[in-house]
C-alpha cells in the first residue's frame, strides 16, 4: 500500500493520462480499510492488533485448516471453514510498516477530508504502539506472520513511518525523531553487508533514505536536520551507484537480471522495487537540472540510471534469453502454471479444501489467466521453471506486484515531465522553524 500510494503522490499525472487514477485508489483504499479494521483505530491508544488471518504455520497448534494445504477458490476458503484472527502485542515492525502505509494514503485522499483524518489519526495510533518502550527486543514468537515475513529489526520501519508521519501532518516531532543520530545507529542505517540499497519487506532503509532526501534537495532544510538529511543524500547516491554496471556490489545473471537478493530465489520483487527508487531519483535530478551523480572519481549522467531501470524492467517484460515475460499475460510468452488458487481451478468449481489438490499438482496449464501478476521469477543462470510445485519461480506476491505498478509508471511516457510538479510537493511540508544554534 505505501508503494502504490508513493507512486501516486509523485505520478498521478501519469495514472490519470491512462485513465488509471480512480483504479489505483480503490485499489489503495481497499488496503487501507482492512489495515483499519485491524487494531481500534479510533481509540487513543492501542495494546495490539491482528496481524494475521488463517493458519500459514504448521507448527502453530490451531483446529482450523491449514491455508497453505487448503486449495479452493480463495471466496471459498472464508465461507466454508472459520479462520482464525491471530493477535499481536509485539509486532513492532509490522505495526511501523502499517503507519507507514496509513499515512502515505492519507496524502493521497487528502480530498476526502474525514478518510483522510481517520487514516493520520490511525497511523498515529500504530506509530505510538510499534515505538513505545524503544529498544526492547523484537519478539515475532506471537505473531505467526513473521514465519513468511519476518523482519530482522524494527528501528528502519520506525524510520518509514516516522517520514511519512511527517509528510502527513507537518508535525515536527516526526522529523526530528527520523533525524535523531541515535535512532541511525539503532536502524544501523549506514552499514554495509550484502543488504545495502534493496528496498524490500524485511528492509526499508533505501526507500526511508529517499523519501527523506527530497527535503534536503528540494527545500534545503537546515539546523538541526541539515547534517542528517545530508548523509542520508550521501547514502542515496552511494547506493544508486552500486545498482550501475561496472559496481561489485551485486551481481548479475548472463542476461543482466541484477542479483539484489545475492542469488536467492525469487529475484524480482527487490528489482522492481529499485527501478521505481531509481527512476525517481533521476527525476528529482532532472527537476533541479542537475546532469547525474559522482560514483567516485567517475560520473554518471542521469540516461544511465534511467537506462538501468530501463533493462531491469525490459528484462522482466520479456527481453531475457527465454524471451519469458514474467508478467502474466503481457507478450506472447508467459508463464503458465502461476502458484495461485484462483488461477489454477476452473471457474464455477465449489470443491472442498483438501480435494483441491488435484488442480494444485495438475501439470496442465492455468484454467484461468491472472493477468498482469509478476511471478518470482529466474534463477541466478536465467532459468525458469514453469511449475506450480515450485513457489520460487512461479507464485506472484502483492509486495511484489506493488513494486512493479510503481516502476511501470513511473518509466511510462518517456520523453514526457517526469514526476507530478503539481502535486510534488503534497507530501511535503514547509521546513518548520530551526533550533537556536548553540555554541
Amino acid at each position: 500500500m505505501t508503494m502504490l500510494s508513493w507512486s501516486v503522490l509523485k505520478y498521478s499525472a501519469k495514472y490519470e493520462a491512462t485513465g488509471e487514477l480512480d483504479h489505483i485508489k480503490d485499489i489503495i483504499k481497499w488496503g487501507t480499510d482492512y489495515l483499519l479494521k485491524t487494531f481500534n483505530s479510533s481509540a487513543k491508544y492501542v495494546h495490539m492488533i491482528a496481524s494475521q488471518v488463517g493458519g500459514g504455520d504448521p507448527s502453530l497448534k490451531t483446529t482450523n485448516p491449514h491455508d497453505l494445504n487448503c486449495w479452493m477458490h480463495p471466496e471459498d476458503i472464508a465461507s466454508n471453514d472459520p479462520r482464525e484472527v491471530y493477535n499481536c502485542y509485539e509486532c513492532r515492525a509490522l505495526a511501523g510498516e502499517m503507519a507507514a502505509a496509513l499515512a502515505s494514503a492519507s496524502i493521497v485522499f487528502k480530498d476526502s477530508q474525514d478518510y483522510s483524518r481517520k487514516l493520520v489519526h490511525g497511523d498515529e495510533v500504530l506509530f505510538t504502539f510499534a515505538t513505545r518502550e524503544q529498544g526492547a527486543k523484537f519478539s515475532g514468537v506471537a505473531d505467526p506472520s513473521s514465519v513468511y515475513y519476518n523482519s530482522n529489526d524494527y528501528w528502519d520501519e520506525f524510520v518509514w513511518a516516522g517520514a511519512w508521519l511527517y509528510c502527513a501532518t507537518g508535525n515536527s516531532s516526526y522529523l526530528r525523531f527520523v533525524t535523531d543520530p541515535s535512532v541511525a545507529d539503532h536502524s544501523s542505517a549506514f552499514s554495509g553487508g550484502p543488504d545495502r540499497g534493496v528496498l524490500s519487506w524485511n528492509n526499508k532503509h533505501a526507500g526511508a533514505q529517499l523519501l527523506l532526501n527530497r527535503m534536503r534537495m528540494f527545500l534545503g532544510y537546515g539546523y538541526p536536520y541539515e547534517e542528517m538529511l545530508r548523509r542520508f543524500q550521501n547514502q542515496v547516491d552511494e547506493i544508486m551507484c552500486s545498482y550501475l554496471p561496472g559496481f561489485p556490489n551485486f551481481g548479475r545473471t548472463s542476461g543482466g537480471l541484477i542479483q539484489l537478493n545475492q542469488g536467492k530465489p525469487g529475484p524480482l520483487q527487490y528489482v522492481v522495487n529499485v527501478a521505481f527508487l531509481t527512476t525517481l531519483y533521476t527525476d528529482y535530478l532532472e527537476a533541479l537540472n542537475m546532469p547525474g551523480i559522482h560514483c567516485g572519481p567517475k560520473f554518471h549522467a542521469n540516461k544511465d540510471l534511467r537506462s538501468f531501470a530501463k533493462t531491469q524492467t525490459d528484462y522482466i517484460l520479456g527481453k531475457n534469453p527465454l524471451r519469458m515475460s514474467y508478467v502474466v499475460g503481457f507478450g506472447d510468452h508467459f508463464p503458465q502454471h502461476v502458484l495461485h488458487r484462483g488461477a489454477s481451478i476452473p471457474k464455477n468449481k465449489k470443491i472442498s479444501c483438501q480435494a483441491g489438490h488435484k488442480w494444485r499438482d495438475s501439470l496442465k496449464p492455468n484454467p484461468n489467466i491472472i493477468v498482469g501478476a509478476m511471478v518470482g521469477g529466474p534463477d541466478r543462470k536465467d532459468g525458469f521453471r514453469d511449475s506450480r510445485s515450485n513457489y520460487n519461480y512461479t507464485e506472484p506476491t502483492i509486495a511484489g506486484n506493488a513494486g512493479l505498478v510503481a516502476a511501470l509508471v513511473a518509466l511510462s511516457g518517456e520523453g514526457t515531465a517526469g514526476i507530478d510538479r503539481n502535486t510534488m510537493f503534497t507530501p511535503q511540508p514547509p521546513p518548520p522553524p530551526s533550533s537556536p544554534w548553540i555554541p
